[in-house]
């Protein structure tokens, strides 16, 4: 999928907030990626329901401000702000967990430089469990299909998306990932050992292949 996936990883600048929302305290994770393409075309691969599925997820609602959105499979929420082709924001719900999304695109010489910030509330207990990663390796690697799918215009096949982490070259990506978020949370303050601790349980949970059911739990609950 990737010829050099430390190369890849090494594409994204990665950075750690700590804020607050409504009086809470949460965490902002901060991705920024520059691609070869302007800053039209980057925002319509971003907000295309045509192009969406291209290279993330198909997507389905009301794609204008006070609308909601649905990603097939993953989360939904409500478009919050829009200002083309600059910005825009849209809530991120999945199950009882309300985070917020913001993305942001510049001019960057020959290209445009996407910022994505991912705000959550503070969890302690996931965040000293897996740190910054948890979002930000996943966000990675949506990036890491939005510059494929740039690249040749094609989309990318999503089964070799979905096998893709488990794969050498994924888990070294993910390796590579997960490394820069723990550096990023050292930075805002973390204490390293554990940050990069929970960058370890990130990179297992992302590339632990799922165990196959054993023949007699796959026949369990079978009448005679």
């Amino acid at each position: 999928m990737i010829a050099d996936p430390a190369a890849t990883a090494g594409l994204v600048v990665r950075e750690v907030r700590g804020a607050t929302r409504g009086g809470a305290a949460t965490r902002i994770v901060v991705a920024r990626r520059t691609y070869p393409t302007d800053q039209l075309d980057l925002w319509e691969a971003l907000t295309s329901p045509e192009r969406i599925p291209r290279w993330f997820l198909p997507v389905s609602g009301d794609l204008e401000v006070g609308g909601r959105y649905q990603l097939e499979g993953n989360a939904g929420g409500v478009v919050e702000r829009c200002t083309a082709p600059d910005s825009f924001a849209v809530t991120w719900e999945f199950g009882e967990m309300m985070s917020w999304l913001e993305i942001t695109l510049t001019p960057a010489g020959q290209g445009t430089t996407l910022e994505l910030a991912h705000e959550a509330p503070v969890d302690p207990q996931m965040w000293g469990q897996f740190g910054p990663g948890a979002v930000g390796v996943g966000w990675d690697l949506a990036l890491m299909g939005l510059g494929l799918h740039l690249e040749s215009g094609a989309p990318v096949d999503p089964t070799i998306a979905i096998t893709f982490p488990t794969s050498p070259e994924g888990i070294e990506f993910v390796r590579r990932s997960a490394a820069g978020w723990a550096d990023a949370a050292v930075s805002d303050g973390d204490e390293p050992g554990p940050a990069h601790d929970a960058a370890g349980r990130t990179v297992a949970f992302y590339t632990t292949v799922p165990e196959e059911p054993s023949d007699s739990e796959g026949s369990s609950g079978s009448g005679n």
